[in-house]
């Protein structure tokens, strides 16, 4: 079941943060496992390392110049969800980071459970906040806008942005290794495996809340 549901915005948006958070801890967990980011993750790293600020301020500095390119090509103001996704999102991965004991391990196998569990985790975050339907991050925002510019499948439009985002990053000294690679070429899949698990919960747990109220009517009536 994949439909958007009225009326429920409160329990949407409870998964939708929830589902940022889960991801945001995923993102740091690769970076921090020192294996190779993903690209986007390369660039804003890259740009810490120049510039200075805070990796998660960069997600939202270099958010800010997706949307505005997104909106120039589509000629359309992003949705709001793009906005809260960039802001939030830059925030939870700068407030994980300040946590004490969130830091690069030691040997190489606490580096690969590291990457490993961070893999996992931002795609089940990804998933979730996905299933809530309020509204896709600002570089999705700008692969539909290219796709429909274009006219080019979405898997080349991804690839190429993806491409051109690594290249500049890697430029700028992010973390460029063979889990960047991986990252690369199974985050797809995995995400992919991850939604409709994730979609069938929030259905599960969307549908239960629209039930309650009939249920206490019911007992209201048995029980006045």
């Amino acid at each position: 079941m994949n439909m958007k549901r009225r009326g429920q915005i409160g329990p949407r948006f409870s998964v939708y943060l929830i589902g940022l958070l889960v991801m945001s801890l995923g993102i740091d967990l690769v970076i921090l496992a020192d294996l190779g980011a993903s690209p986007w993750d390369v660039l804003h790293v890259g740009l810490y390392y120049q510039f200075g600020l805070s990796i998660g301020s960069w997600s939202i500095i270099v958010g800010v110049a997706v949307l505005i390119v997104s909106a120039l090509i589509s000629k359309e103001m992003p949705k709001a969800g793009a906005y809260l996704n960039m802001i939030l999102v830059g925030l939870f991965i700068d407030m994980y980071m300040l946590l004490p004991f969130m830091d690069t391990p030691s040997s190489m196998a606490g580096k690969l459970l590291m990457f490993a569990a961070g893999i996992l985790i931002n795609c089940y975050g990804m998933g979730l906040y996905i299933s809530a339907q309020l509204g896709a991050g600002p570089r999705d925002s700008l692969m539909i806008a290219l796709t429909s510019k274009t006219g080019w499948k979405v898997g080349r439009v991804r690839a190429v942005m993806e491409i051109l985002v690594l290249i500049v990053g890697w430029q700028l000294g992010g973390p460029v290794f063979w889990g960047t690679v991986f990252i690369s070429l199974c985050i797809g899949p995995l995400v992919g495996k991850a939604l409709p698990q994730c979609q069938k919960l929030t259905d599960l747990f969307l549908a239960s809340l629209r039930k309650q109220p009939f249920i206490d009517k019911e007992n209201r009536g048995v029980n006045p």
